[in-house]
């Protein structure tokens, strides 16, 4: 199946020099390279959020593999959906789905159901791939929307993934895409989000879910993040480096009412 561009020219270039021009800017930060086991990125617009997704992935030493997780803002198709096969379009080309590893996963985790309509209008995950277009040409990928809310499924998703990745024995990276708490002042949204950020940092899970209901956090893409830090300490993340923080209003957005953007990598340790 070949699934087309559904925010190009919207969320970020639909002309290819200028998208490829975007991209190197936003990545183009001196960092020490981290091999990590999983990342999270930000998902707005390349003009509000792109700034820290670059950073991110300019911070990481990229595999040819990727599972990316993301959030169903859509609410179409199932609740934790994946694509196992054919090619995501963007303006810089086609990025191919890994059939073998979507096998695996799908039969690591019976909850996963073959699905392209919680994919078709979902903007999170492919704001993701021209990055990885230009940074690791060639790479291969597993989408996996994800709907649900509740830990128990997000803890056994986890937990599957790592089990399949494990078995795969080559090296893969976990990048949920989320952005941070959503339509409050900038002073309340960075105080939010820094609690939930103090979670992640110390790859506490339960922590992080109830830091999110106690505070009313409407970080969007926690299933995914929850899923992924689960995944990672299960094969052996140790440590969780924040590389960058922003909220909308650093890009210009008014500070009555911003969103929040966390990039943190996480990885082994020293």
């Amino acid at each position: 199946m070949i699934r087309s561009p559904y925010v190009a020219g919207r969320f970020y270039p639909a002309r290819p020099e200028l998208l490829t021009e975007d991209v190197r800017r936003y990545t183009a930060v001196p960092q020490a390279k981290l091999r990590a086991t999983g990342c999270i990125v930000p998902h707005a617009g390349y003009r509000y959020s792109g700034g820290v997704a670059g950073a991110v992935y300019a911070a990481l030493d990229l595999p040819a593999r990727f599972v990316i997780l993301c959030p169903n803002h859509s609410g179409f198709g199932a609740p934790m959906a994946v694509m196992s096969s054919g090619e995501w379009l963007t303006p810089l080309g086609a990025a191919r789905i890994d059939e073998e590893l979507a096998a695996r996963l799908k039969q690591a985790c019976p909850a996963l159901e073959e699905d392209s309509e919680a994919h078709a209008r979902e903007h999170s995950l492919e704001v993701q791939l021209p990055f990885l277009q230009h940074l690791a040409p060639g790479f291969r990928f597993v989408p996996i929307a994800i709907g649900r809310g509740d830990y128990r499924s997000l803890e056994a998703l986890g937990q599957a993934l790592a089990g399949a990745l494990r078995e795969d024995g080559e090296r893969v990276l976990l990048v949920a895409s989320s952005d941070m708490n959503h339509y409050e002042r900038d002073e309340i949204t960075r105080a939010k989000d820094q609690r939930a950020i103090d979670a992640i940092l110390a790859l506490d899970t339960r922590r992080l879910y109830e830091v999110l209901l106690a505070d009313s956090n409407t970080m969007c893409g926690y299933g995914p993040v929850l899923a992924m830090l689960t995944a990672a300490r299960e094969l052996g993340a140790r440590q969780a480096t924040l590389i960058r923080y922003a909220t909308s209003a650093d890009a210009g957005g008014p500070c009555s009412s911003v969103v929040g953007y966390a990039g943190i990598v996480v990885h082994e340790g020293n």
